[in-house]
């Protein structure tokens, strides 16, 4: 390698400079770039000349994971902005150092981010402090004032015997005299003393504290001007909202049409009867000025964009994975477009036509009815899935289907009703991170994070179905069927889980009724994040599951960082996809609402089928049902097979496409059969809203049950104590347990910064039942299932398991 790409380091005491090879994009590869890491930032640029001007990327490493790949490359992936950099040192030396230099800094972001914080929490929270810091001053300043008297009587006293001693004319009279003036001089002398000490400890004491309170008063100060802003938003958009509701109601009236403003929503006729519109994520090819110009492809071409379609589809998904890990503007290939087609139900004469993704941009896809007989063999196997509530007994009602079988709760004791100063609390949360807050138990549920993922698998009877079915799209619709079940339950349900501690676990075997088991464990805590791996019938799913969560006053926006992946074992279908995007509405004014949007795309890497779906925001002034889905399922060339609709509170449809055509207007359309559900809710009894409005599932989730982990959820006892409506004890204990948590992992942080700072090596946290290994889809290290765990509870052996659950 040329000297020029070796690197060359410019130190100081907390910043580092120098060049290293960053991974761009598979046309370009790693290039050279000049690197700055400075006050927990890493930052890069083409060369050091471009320092004057804005980087080309920037990296936070407060929420960053740290990753040695041999012995010349490392990766650094943050988690709050799902942004990762793929670096290469020149030699094994010189990357050991960026890798200590960066744990470093991390440790000192981190310590510097906490302690800014804790400052301001202690004073918040500890007012009994402020009382007796406050008490002592008083004391001391009456101290003072009880020197200041006794000095002017003592200092009186001595003037008066130093007045007597100069008109005195024998000198027998002088000596005892003068005796009385050295008594009284030395009595002024002492408390002269005594009070330069009282003022001496009133000024060292107000100087301690003067620190903290300007803190506390500048928190006070910001947090009322944000609130101030807040209330003046709300007023503005409350206003707003009336306007555009008494213009609605005009505008509805035919006579006023014509007084419609600018800024109102208006459709065009063919929208205006669409029954739902399906987008295509990505960058989608241009279509003719008419069908006639789409139906003109020749027979080459198909073959040829045939034969290239599995190549294709790979490199497209890892080129799209480069252009998102790297998160540099220069070195990322275009932007992606999305093309929206509407679906509507029309009769319409059937023609033959095939018609790929490629002449669907921008274009309406019409679905129409077909109920002939011929259509009944392509819509046998989508039937409405076999769900607890259907055509069996439901074994989370806790009833015997064979005799042996365990018996479970069905219910849980009901959410007390205490209420909580929610102004007083909030508004020193405003701006910050949601798992930085101390949160009391009132806004909890007594589940876990663990145990709340865990319950994604209620419905996990589409995975079954799915596991059965061998046409890879028509699997893939029961899929996207499952990836929406998991938010059924946010429409009505607000509390937030626990957050784990480290190391916490928890298992769920359900393997005799529900035919699926369950394991996930915490692996990280700054950041958070929790590894799963889950196993059923015919299929395995796994995930590293963590959050970027802020609050904003109004509402709370939470943004999932996980990779689910899904493979079957009969067909080696291998699945991905994200979750979306979650807002939580009304957090200080009016009643909670939760909302679930984006976009989601699940990608079969075995075979390039995808899914494109979509989660519609919730809008005032929308005609669309609220908490809309819709999605289309695509084969490997692009061409749709399966259209979905519905609601992810709800159920979800599908309709498989059987024919095409051209339209008058030249817009291709895709006729459909009938629609058929291939998922429905299941909805626990009214009581439930008592319980936290929890599932049955949910319910049975924190159950108690022998033979657990000692570090698993079940036997944490803040969460028993809430679940048992003890709520003022399980914040006491809640907040021990958390403390010591901070304290373990303060002490770490001084141990890998002395590690660092003396040059030798330090080994962090590893977790007990998952490792790190370079995920073969994305690149990027997640926590891998071991597979030990439930060989060491049929032995009993919980020698590995830390005791996290002792607060002292």
């Amino acid at each position: 390698m040329s000297t020029e790409v070796i690197q060359r380091f410019q130190q100081t005491d907390h910043e580092i400079k120098g060049w290293l090879q960053k991974w761009t994009n598979y046309l370009k590869g790693y290039q050279k770039r000049w690197f700055v890491l400075s006050n927990g930032l890493l930052s890069y640029y083409r060369n050091p000349m471009e320092m004057s001007q804005s980087c080309r990327g920037t990296i936070s490493l407060v929420s960053a994971v740290i990753h040695t790949e041999d012995s010349c490359n490392f990766v650094i992936a943050n988690g709050g902005t799902t942004q990762t950099f793929h670096l290469r040192a020149a030699n094994e030396i010189e990357r050991q150092k960026w890798v200590t230099a960066l744990e470093l800094a991390k440790v000192r972001a981190i310590r510097l981010l906490d302690s800014e914080d804790d400052d301001v929490y202690d004073m918040n929270s500890d007012k009994n402090e402020l009382q007796t810091v406050l008490k002592c001053l008083a004391t001391k300043l009456e101290t003072l004032h009880t020197c200041h008297d006794v000095i002017i009587k003592h200092g009186s006293a001595l003037q008066r015997s130093l007045i007597e001693l100069e008109q005195l004319d024998n000198p027998n009279d002088s000596l005892n005299k003068s005796k009385t003036v050295n008594e009284r001089a030395t009595l002024f002398r002492i408390t002269s003393s005594a009070m330069i000490n009282a003022s001496a400890e009133y000024l060292t004491l107000a100087q301690t504290h003067a620190k903290k309170w300007q803190k506390l008063l500048q928190h006070e100060h910001e947090s009322r001007l944000r609130l101030e802003e807040l209330v003046e938003q709300l007023a503005k958009q409350h206003s707003h909202l009336e306007q555009k509701a008494i213009k609605q109601v005009a505008n509805s009236n035919p006579n006023n049409a014509s007084n419609a403003s600018d800024d109102e929503e208006f459709y065009d006729a063919e929208e205006t009867n669409s029954d739902f519109i399906v987008s295509f994520p990505g960058k989608a090819h241009r279509i003719g000025s008419s069908a006639a110009n789409s139906q003109s492809m020749s027979k080459a071409a198909k073959q040829s964009a045939i034969s290239s379609s599995d190549s294709s589809a790979s490199a497209s998904v890892l080129n799209n994975h480069s252009d998102e890990s790297s998160g540099s503007g220069d070195d990322s290939e275009s932007g992606v477009e999305e093309s929206a087609a509407g679906v509507i139900q029309r009769k319409k004469s059937r023609q033959k036509n095939n018609l790929n993704l490629k002449d669907l941009n921008n274009a309406n896809i019409i679905t129409k009815v077909v109920n002939h007989s011929t259509d009944g063999d392509s819509t046998k196997s989508l039937s409405t899935p076999t769900t607890p509530a259907a055509d069996r007994t439901n074994p989370l009602l806790g009833e015997e289907l064979n005799s042996g079988k365990r018996l479970r709760r069905k219910t849980i004791p009901e959410r007390p009703n205490q209420s909580l100063n929610l102004w007083s609390f909030m508004k020193n949360c405003i701006g910050k991170e949601l798992t930085k807050v101390p949160m009391p138990v009132n806004f909890n549920e007594p589940l876990s994070m663990l145990q709340r993922l865990t319950e994604d698998y209620e419905y996990a009877d589409l995975l079954h179905k799915a596991s059965k079915v061998r046409d890879s799209c028509e699997q893939l619709t029961y899929i996207a069927a499952f990836s929406v079940t998991s938010y059924a339950t946010t429409s009505n349900r607000t509390g937030k889980p626990f957050n784990p501690l480290l190391g916490e676990t928890y298992e769920c075997d359900r393997s005799e009724d529900l035919g699926w088991k369950c394991f996930s464990e915490q692996v990280s805590h700054h950041p958070p994040a929790l590894a799963q791996y889950c196993e059923g019938r015919g299929w395995k799913c796994w995930r590293e599951f963590s959050i970027s969560s802020k609050f904003r006053g109004k509402y709370l926006q939470i943004t999932p960082l996980d990779i689910t992946h899904l493979e079957f074992e009969s067909s080696g279908n291998h699945y991905t996809w994200k979750k979306v995007t979650t807002t939580v509405h009304n957090i200080i004014v009016g009643k909670l609402w939760v909302d679930n949007h984006g976009d989601m795309t699940i990608t079969n890497h075995t075979t390039g089928d995808k899914c494109h779906l979509k989660f519609i925001p919730y809008s005032y002034f929308s005609r669309d049902v609220p908490r809309k889905v819709t999605g289309v399922v695509m084969d490997s060339e692009g061409t749709p097979k399966w259209v979905l609709q519905g609601t992810w509170d709800n159920k979800v449809e599908a309709s498989k496409v059987i024919n095409s055509h051209g339209s008058a207007k030249g817009k291709p359309i895709l006729e459909t059969a009938t629609p058929k559900v291939i998922w429905k809710r299941v909805y626990p009894p009214s009581d439930y809203e008592r319980m936290y409005n929890m599932t049955l599932l949910a319910v049975q989730l924190n159950e108690p049950e022998s033979g657990v982990a000692p570090t698993d959820s079940r036997v944490r006892p803040d969460q028993r104590l809430m679940e048992a409506g003890k709520w003022d004890e399980a914040n006491s204990v809640k907040g021990a347990l958390e403390e010591k948590q901070r304290s373990v992992r303060r002490y770490k942080e001084e141990e890998a910064e002395k590690a660092a700072t003396e040059g030798r090596p330090y080994m962090p946290y590893e977790p007990i039942w998952f490792s790190k290994k370079k995920d073969p889809i994305t690149g990027n290290p997640v926590h891998i299932y071991t597979g030990e765990y439930w060989r060491c509870k049929e032995r009993q052996d919980w020698s590995k398991c830390p005791q996290i659950f002792k607060a002292d």
